[in-house]
């Protein structure tokens, strides 16, 4: 057991609160509703992970909740200080313009989710699937005039009608594109202690989606090197809803769902936070061994977490709508017992902490 102490008992104040931190070999979800602390409780474990074990993390960040993880609070004791200094942590922005800033190549994605970011059918767009089945992949005949140039002037009638989608749907304008440059992929591939992909300042919808495709993909496809990795998704229902929007979030979620059933044995282990157990896919979601539940009102996600987790006591799970802010109920195989428990605080900045209301001059 590596013990992590992430509060103190919900029923005795006194007594520390304890999971087991190498039980996050196992799929985890975290859920409770707006306003409950989820946020702030994910990262007091996240913390204690970074402290007590030597396992990987790689967290896809919405809003930029994580994106301070590297900064201390001033008020942390000078001994957790020198220890935190000592870890290495990554954090690639969008949304501010610190540096460095979050980039991925389009070449590393597969033909697949390649047309799905220019929405494209294998069947129903049988001829431009097939241009860019068959463009050359070079990451260097990315830029972006060169490449739409060398499309447009093509001989090959699909080749320009696939260059003409490309420019109509603004696809190389995203700036999340490394064209030849460097990937946060390739810092994963390093295995800091901790990357953060900031996602959340991208201005096209799908782009958040794409950066995690980029990732997901990438691991999944480097899955035989069995190199741990603790992927963590705030915001999870973004990811892999159950009835996705779009061509992207349905690749995405067809990811997702692969990396839930097979990805335990080869070190690919997800940490999945989100506001409702309905809004993430049943065959990802039926694949979590660890749960984390604060603040729940809504009757029918109680129900829906009952039947997914059945080894949690009935009476525990109604008492998910008295918990206060920052109350959680922790069961399943990283913790001995189910446990209610009052989260501990925080050693680093929360960076998406929630804004007061101001009185009027």
């Amino acid at each position: 057991m590596i013990p992590l102490t992430i509060g103190t008992s919900a029923d005795a104040p006194d007594r520390p609160a304890v999971i087991d931190g190498s039980r996050f070999n196992r799929h985890t979800f975290w859920c409770g509703q707006s306003g409950s602390g989820k946020t702030y409780a994910l990262g007091v474990v996240l913390e204690q992970l970074l402290l007590e074990t030597t396992l990987p993390v790689a967290v896809i960040d919405p809003n930029a909740d994580f994106a301070r993880l590297h900064r201390v609070r001033d008020e942390v004791e000078p001994e957790l200080r020198e220890r935190f200094g000592g870890l290495d942590i990554r954090v690639f922005h969008s949304s501010t313009r610190e540096e460095p800033q979050l980039h991925t190549r389009y070449v590393d994605l597969s033909v697949r989710s390649q047309a799905a970011v220019g929405r494209l059918d294998p069947i129903a767009d049988e001829e431009e699937y097939n241009a860019l089945l068959h463009l050359d992949k070079a990451p260097e005949h990315y830029e972006r005039g060169r490449f739409l140039d060398g499309l447009m002037a093509s001989d090959d009638p699909a080749r320009r009608r696939l260059g003409m989608r490309i420019d109509n749907l603004e696809i190389l304008d995203w700036p999340l594109w490394a064209f030849g440059g460097a990937s946060a992929v390739d810092t994963i591939d390093e295995r800091p202690r901790v990357t953060v992909l900031d996602v959340g300042g991208f201005a096209h919808p799908a782009e958040p989606q794409a950066a995690a495709l980029c990732v997901l993909e990438h691991l999944w496809d480097r899955r035989m090197d069995r190199n741990p990795i603790l992927i963590v998704i705030d915001e999870a229902h973004n990811f892999c809803p159950p009835s996705p929007r779009n061509s992207v979030e349905a690749q995405l979620t067809e990811q997702l769902i692969q990396i839930a059933a097979e990805g335990r044995k080869f070190g690919l282990w997800l940490f999945l936070s989100t506001q409702r157990p309905t809004k993430i896919h049943p065959n990802v979601l039926s694949q979590c061994d660890n749960l984390g539940l604060m603040r729940m009102n809504s009757p029918r996600d109680l129900v829906e977490i009952g039947n997914v987790f059945g080894f949690v006591p009935q009476h525990l799970l109604e008492q998910s709508p008295a918990f206060r802010k920052g109350e959680a109920l922790f069961a399943g195989a990283f913790s001995e017992e189910p446990q209610l428990v009052r989260v501990g605080r925080r050693l680093t900045v929360e960076g998406g902490s929630d804004l007061s209301v101001e009185a009027m001059a």
